[in-house]
């Protein structure tokens, strides 16, 4: 097992910077997920790690060992693809002792390895079939078994579940992190899919653009984001943005207006927000924070308003209400009791408690 560090690691393909100046410390034993939008250098961050590809400027260490000019044979690293990368003429056995014959492990010691390894993912009964006579779940799980019986000090995953149904992504999601907790061993998780960053990752780094944006864990990610990028990133549906939103004070009472309705602010935060009175601002709020009143959840700090209905998402658990005012659409996430239909015109309840306000040039938290 070990740590790994990125130290000021810039990639670079001619004019374009795929990763900018990137320096995160991840503890031994740590789950980090890299994840944002197709693009944004997260899986780039990872072939550097692999040795896949060669570093433009800065180090990566892992453990003490500094392996910018280390073989990716030599950096005891396991990689798990999204393609599975499996050898379609080799029996499942015989995948997973690949890399183990390849370093002239003794016999005894890969069998030893293969079949407990296979026992552990429940895939012991597939060891004789070929790649081709399974399914897509089981073969993730033969990946992950190829990487498993190598004993890595690092585990690399890009994108793994890509491959997999909803149904089997959530199995997989719960097998992986189960996974984690028993090897101990050092996870580095890359996905596009923010769900999969929040249910698996001990911190989630998000990139943009090849910057990192903000590493932290998922609740204070959630909780706390640094900018509107985050923000919208994290959190499904994403938060809503009000922008050229307004601060005003008066009779003491400070409110955020958006220009189609004024929402009062919680007075814990009027000394953070006192220096952008009569400035524009974006105002942002999560869908599960916006309610019925007859639902609302008990706690909270509510500012009634009304908008009308545009669209309703009945979930079972939730309705996902589509909500316009001043020609601007919004979205609640509402108990699955409230009644609202399509066309009418309904109370709403902003949970105050729970708003953001950001800089309207630097798109930074305020």
């Amino acid at each position: 097992m070990a740590s790994v560090t990125y130290r000021n690691v810039t990639k670079r393909w001619g004019d374009v910077e795929a990763v900018k100046d990137l320096s995160i410390e991840i503890p031994d034993g740590e789950f980090l997920v890299f994840v944002g939008p197709s693009g944004c250098g997260k899986s780039t961050s990872l072939r550097m790690l692999a040795g896949l590809e060669e570093i433009t400027e800065g180090e990566i260490l892992i453990g003490d060992r500094v392996v910018n000019n280390v073989a990716p044979k030599d950096r005891d690293i396991a990689m798990v693809f999204q393609s599975y990368a499996l050898y379609p003429h080799m029996t499942v056995y015989d995948n997973m002792a690949f890399g183990l014959r390849l370093r002239r492990t003794p016999k005894q010691v890969i069998e030893e390895r293969v079949r407990e390894t296979a026992a552990s993912l429940g895939i012991e009964q597939l060891l004789d079939r070929r790649p081709r006579q399974l399914s897509g779940g089981q073969r993730q799980r033969v990946a992950l078994g190829r990487a498993i019986v190598r004993e890595p000090a690092v585990f690399l995953l890009d994108e793994p579940l890509s491959n997999l149904d909803a149904k089997l992504r959530v199995e997989a999601r719960a097998f992986i992190s189960k996974l984690h907790q028993r090897l101990g061993t050092t996870f580095i998780y890359v996905t596009h899919d923010q769900t999969e960053a929040m249910t698996m990752g001990q911190r989630i780094a998000v990139l943009r653009a090849g910057e990192l944006m903000q590493i932290d864990t998922p609740t204070n990610l959630y909780d706390h984001p640094n900018n509107v990028f985050v923000a919208g990133f994290i959190g499904s549906p994403a938060m809503n943005f009000f922008d050229n939103s307004a601060l005003t004070e008066e009779n003491g009472v400070m409110h955020v207006d958006t220009g189609f309705f004024r929402l009062e602010v919680p007075q814990e935060r009027y000394d953070r927000y006192r220096p952008y009175l009569g400035k524009k601002v974006i105002f942002g709020i999560r869908p599960e924070n916006i309610d019925h009143p007859d639902y609302q959840p008990a706690g909270i700090k509510p500012s009634l308003t009304e908008a009308n209905v545009d669209v309703v998402e009945e979930m079972g658990h939730e309705k996902i209400v589509y909500l316009e005012e001043g020609g601007k659409t919004f979205l609640a996430r509402m108990d699955p009791r409230a009644h609202v239909t399509v066309g009418q015109r309904t109370s709403v309840v902003f949970n105050m408690a729970s708003m953001q306000l950001f800089d309207m040039d630097t798109e930074q938290a305020i």
